[in-house]
């Protein structure tokens, strides 16, 4: 049942969240360059959840192994895809938002009015770059247990992680690991330029009276703070699943509950980052207002 209802409350979240961008994108309603990159990380949420966490609810209900060997490799290659973008999209949007917000007698100032023309291709290239490093995941699932004695084997509840062949090992941990070291390591810096940055104007906020502050300053310094709880949340979760895959690997059989507890804390961000986006958003209340005054029809939002 913790499956379900983390899957359920986290596909919800992302729906509405993506209801959300999508019906301020449409009405032109105080729509910020993010909300694009938010979009997309909605999306690579809902695949994560649906590809983590509807097998394992079904595994949780005595369901023990019912892919075929294809169903197998394409729920993992799915997962880390949309695990990647997740990824990719937490740090794009630290990255921007350390340009949107940085001074202008920084090295940054001359990219602040262009950053909005690279929304979209990095978004674009986001999701290619993860349908291509990913393809080495299929290579290290399958769906039956094989008795070879130079095979590590590892059983997942709905498939066997396998390991036979050194060389997709080394390929799937240069190419997915140097991926995700890179992410966090540039969200990391870019989330501490930001901190840095609203220390600053905290400061020289101090020596000027509230009344004389500019509005699009405060507002700036809410979302930074939004992303900055988005980006701690991130990675909070993501060392916690790392440490455990870690000593999951090294285990070389772990046991039934420790797979399901990485489960339930690799899908936690999913879950937990479109409250976190809803609640620190003030557009969030005015919308659903709008939209109960307008009564505006579901499906006209996506047409």
């Amino acid at each position: 049942m913790i499956f379900l209802s983390q899957t359920i409350v986290g596909i919800l979240g992302n729906f509405f969240l993506l209801y959300h961008y999508t019906y301020l994108e449409l009405t032109r309603y105080t729509v910020r360059h993010t909300d694009l990159i938010l979009r997309h990380l909605t999306v690579a949420n809902s695949l994560v959840l649906l590809s983590k966490g509807v097998p394992q609810t079904m595994a949780a209900f005595g369901l023990k192994h019912f892919l075929s060997d294809i169903g197998c490799k394409l729920v993992f290659y799915v997962h880390r895809v949309g695990r990647g973008v997740c990824i990719g999209h937490t740090c794009l949007l630290s990255i921007f938002q350390a340009i949107t917000i940085s001074p202008t007698d920084s090295w940054w100032a001359e990219m602040k009015s262009q950053t909005h023309k690279f929304l979209g291709l990095s978004n674009v290239l986001c999701w290619i770059l993860n349908l291509l490093v990913s393809i080495v995941v299929p290579m290290c699932v399958t769906h039956e247990w094989t008795s070879k004695n130079n095979t590590r084997k590892m059983d997942l509840g709905y498939c066997y992680g396998v390991v036979d062949n050194r060389i997709a090992l080394m390929f799937h941990n240069v190419f997915l690991l140097s991926y995700d070291v890179s992410c966090v390591g540039i969200m990391i810096w870019a989330s501490g330029s930001m901190v840095f940055i609203l220390y600053r104007h905290k400061r020289r906020v101090q020596h000027i009276h509230s009344t004389n502050l500019s509005p699009s300053s405060s507002l700036e310094s809410r979302v930074t703070r939004s992303i900055l709880v988005l980006v701690i949340t991130f990675v909070s979760f993501y060392t916690s699943s790392h440490i455990l895959i870690l000593y999951m690997v090294l285990s070389h059989n772990p046991s039934r509950w420790l797979v399901s507890i990485s489960a339930l804390i690799t899908s936690g961000f999913p879950t937990v980052s479109p409250l976190v986006l809803l609640i620190r958003d003030r557009r969030t209340l005015r919308v659903s207002s709008a939209c109960l005054r307008r009564s505006v029809p579901f499906h006209n939002l996506f047409m």
